[in-house]
């Protein structure tokens, strides 16, 4: 089939086109301000890709449209020339669901925070152990050539996000993937454009629930009260917990009758937390010992580790392609390591991202210095719905940078000004540069010249105007490569 991808530079429509590719389809696609990584990704696979949404693109007329979210609203010119011209449509979600995952075991990893960290080391899991497992991540991971693959066998390993499909189908993605092994890594709110509170994405996690047969595995946290309440509204799988290294809630939960007993935990921890032993009901399974960071990251791998055991991974094996796991490109991505000065892309976006992240990078460093560079750029973000949580999630920072864009609708020099860290506002990206580079360069220099250690860690969910390539530009320009 010939298939035209309406909004094909988001993460889901994107690795959907490759998919499609790889099956034989013919693809083509087109979205706006489509940016790296996905479009290296795109064009890395020759798939051919239009900048704007013209009707006009879609020439010759394609077998079938797949319509992302965004901006794709009743009245948009493309969305009616589709309509008036009879072509059949469908949204990514059901799309993947329908024909990419329809015959395989579905692992799906949701939640608010992790999944596409997760899903990656799900996926690597069950690559390491031979089962060659399709997967689909809502990011590039390092340690795989692509960000989705059909594979060779029976697993597809999918990330499971909980926003809306279609301005056609405005139930959560994830309620087409239909998987047989689900984590749910957590539940907070978020996604304020699409969900007036959080009972409302606890409506979308019971759906999800709903479509989990008797004889799958639901894996969760042990505290979580968002996610209890959505077990309480009816759960007919059984569950399998981890326990978090550092717990959202401190209060005792009461067991769920769907509770099969079995826990995974973390127990020693050496060389900062980098390697920590796997516990399975007290028993321990393995020691990880990898380059990934913080308390958060000991959660997710709990959860892929009880995933792969579902499907019939030893846990041994597990735990040594863990091992091996190098993460996510924009997870802590060290792009700048010179002079003393380490420079890290996050995607970090809300503000418990935003907190745990950076909690994880001083347990690493100790007392050096940390400057977090931050774009409030998400819908929620943008409306300002969590803007209260804003002024302590920089907490384990020395100080931090908030960069205010036109989109944003409220006043983000409150947070700035409430901020438990010293902070400070910034609306130019290229005078934002220029600031930075003066402050990292006046810092204080031994007798042999060197500065002292410094962790900037730029948080986005979006390009950040360049922000990456600029500051690195200008501490070439200053001498500092």
């Amino acid at each position: 089939m010939n298939l035209y991808f309406l909004g094909i530079g988001g993460t889901l429509m994107g690795n959907l086109a490759l998919l499609a590719a790889e099956q034989g389809h013919g693809v083509r696609g087109s979205d706006s301000g489509i940016y790296p990584p996905m479009s290296d990704v795109l064009a890395a696979a020759k798939i051919p890709v239009a900048e704007g949404f013209d009707p006009a693109f879609m020439q010759p007329r394609p077998d079938l449209v797949i319509m992302g979210n965004a901006n794709l609203p009743r009245g948009h010119p493309a969305v009616e020339w589709v309509l008036d011209e009879g072509i059949p449509f469908m949204s990514g979600a059901e799309w993947l669901g329908s024909q990419l995952m329809r015959d395989h075991w579905v692992l799906a990893v949701a939640g608010t925070h992790g999944k596409t960290t997760t899903t990656a080391m799900l996926a690597w899991i069950l690559d390491q152990a031979g089962l060659e497992p399709g997967y689909l991540v809502g990011g590039v991971p390092v340690d795989f050539p692509r960000s989705a693959r059909l594979g060779g066998g029976r697993y597809f390993v999918v990330e499971a996000d909980e926003y809306d499909c279609s301005y056609f189908d405005r139930r959560s993605k994830f309620v087409h993937y239909h998987p047989r092994t689900l984590v749910l890594n957590n539940l907070e709110y978020d996604h304020a454009d699409i969900f007036p509170d959080l009972d409302a994405i606890q409506n979308q996690f019971h759906l999800l629930l709903r479509t989990v047969p008797h004889a799958g595995r639901i894996i969760m946290p042990r505290q979580d009260e968002n996610l209890e309440e959505v077990l309480g509204r009816g759960c007919w799988t059984p569950i399998e917990r981890f326990v978090p290294v550092r717990p959202g809630s401190r209060r005792k939960l009461r067991p769920h009758p769907r509770d099969t007993g079995t826990v995974w935990s973390v127990g020693s921890r050496r060389n900062k937390g980098r390697c920590f032993t796997v516990e399975r009901d007290g028993i321990a399974v393995g020691e990880v010992d990898w380059s990934l960071i913080g308390d958060h990251n000991m959660g997710n791998a709990l959860a892929a580790l009880a995933a792969a055991d579902h499907v019939g991974v030893a846990p041994a094996t597990a735990v040594a392609a863990l091992s091996s796991f190098r993460g996510v490109k924009r997870r802590m991505e060290l792009i700048h390591d010179a002079d003393g000065l380490r420079i890290y892309d996050d995607f970090g976006h809300h503000p418990t991202a935003i907190r745990t992240t950076l909690q994880g990078l001083r347990d690493q460093v100790g007392s050096d210095e940390i400057v977090a560079v931050i774009e409030p750029r998400s819908h929620t973000m943008s409306l300002g719905t969590l803007r209260n949580e804003l002024t302590t999630c920089c907490a384990a920072a020395d100080r931090s940078i908030w960069f205010r864009s036109p989109k944003l609708t409220w006043d983000l020099a409150e947070v700035v000004a409430a901020s438990v860290v010293p902070a400070q506002m910034a609306e130019d990206i290229d005078r934002l540069v220029t600031s930075l580079v003066k402050q990292l360069e006046g810092r204080p220099r031994d007798a042999d010249g060197a500065a002292p250690p410094c962790h900037v860690v730029i948080m986005s969910n979006g390009s950040f105007g360049g922000l990456h390539e600029k500051l690195k530009a200008a501490l070439t320009a200053a001498g500092r490569p």
